[in-house]
């Protein structure tokens, strides 16, 4: 059994500890916050609580950390935490620059410790179906990934929480929902060479933009189309586009309270197929998947490059919402 301290116990934080209370590959022990109200709530999913992040690394029986922080100080984090020699499983993003992100990742090496992401949407069954059959040739050459991923959740945020900053976080639905979908288009279709993004604002109030439209070239010259939007109810949809057929993914609701998904798959001259797919912990899986890894088990699905490819396409995009023009990876 993997001890873990939750460092952030926010919304995802706690969402976090109450998937893996019964979890029998990794136990939250520990909450770190430094606003009592939170540590109140980490405390009443039966954690002991601190207001700083150094006591995780003090203590003696924390094997690993789990990163629910602003995003700006994850690097930091999962240096100092490799470094005490601890695993590391990290929020998305990663990191905010390449630079970070080969700062952090070379630490965890050097360390010999573990790291994960929270990209949990590798895990749901769809996804992983998807894959599968992509892998074993069912729909061709990949041609194109399209993908939404949008909410409503931050409409009632206070203005001066981080996540609307401009500053510390200047492309919102970029870190709040389509990263996921960066992710997903990196595992599939590869490395990403160039993007095009355009952010605006135009159902909220937010500083840092609540609509996200993003195009990504990959190396084999398939494209990833994307959106992001804070100000719409939720919609999540995947489709993988081929030369000899398509699938795609509707998510029934959002992956917090997974209710399910839609699956429709169409073969070039065969009738279509549809399937519902049953709702599934795909938040426990990608943190048992990391605890596994940790205990030396079985290799964890998400590759250090790939968190790196990551990590760049973000960088990328920042730069293109704010540029207007296409960007390299």
């Amino acid at each position: 059994m993997i001890r873990a301290a939750i460092v952030g116990l926010g919304w995802w934080g706690q969402t976090i500890a109450s998937n893996l209370a019964a979890s029998e590959v990794i136990r939250p022990v520990l909450g770190i916050d430094p606003l009592e109200p939170m540590r109140a709530k980490g405390a009443a999913l039966g954690l002991e609580t601190s207001g700083h992040f150094e006591d995780a690394l003090a203590r003696s029986d924390i094997d690993a950390v789990i990163l629910c922080t602003p995003q700006d100080r994850h690097a930091a984090q999962i240096e100092a935490a490799a470094k005490s020699g601890r695993h590391v499983f990290c929020e998305k993003p990663l990191c905010t620059t390449g630079a970070d992100a080969e700062r952090a990742i070379a630490a965890i090496r050097k360390a010999n410790v573990q790291l994960g992401i929270g990209h949990e949407r590798r895990f749901e069954p769809a996804v992983i179906e998807l894959r599968k059959r992509f892998a074993d040739g069912e729909f061709g050459n990949a041609l194109v990934l399209e993908g939404n991923f949008s909410q409503d959740k931050f409409l009632n945020l206070p203005p001066d929480n981080w996540r609307l900053s401009n500053t510390d976080n200047p492309v919102a639905p970029l870190s709040a929902t389509g990263i996921h979908l960066v992710d997903l288009s990196i595992g599939i279709l590869g490395k990403p060479t160039h993007v095009w993004a355009r952010l605006a604002t135009l159902g909220s109030h937010f500083a840092n933009g609540d609509t996200l439209s993003i195009t990504i070239g990959f190396e084999n010259r398939t494209t990833a189309t994307l959106n992001a939007v804070l100000a719409t109810p939720f919609m999540g949809r995947l489709a993988l586009l081929g030369s000899k057929g398509w699938m795609e993914i509707r998510d029934r609701t959002h992956p917090e309270s997974p209710t399910g998904w839609d699956v429709t798959r169409v073969q070039r001259d065969r009738p279509p197929e549809t399937a519902y797919y049953q709702p599934h912990p795909a938040v426990r899986d990608n943190l048992e998947a990391f605890g596994r890894a940790a205990l030396g088990g079985s290799l964890y699905p998400v590759t250090h490059e790939e968190m790196l490819m990551n990590v760049r396409t973000f960088e990328a995009i920042q730069r293109s919402a704010a540029s207007g023009g296409i960007e390299p990876v």
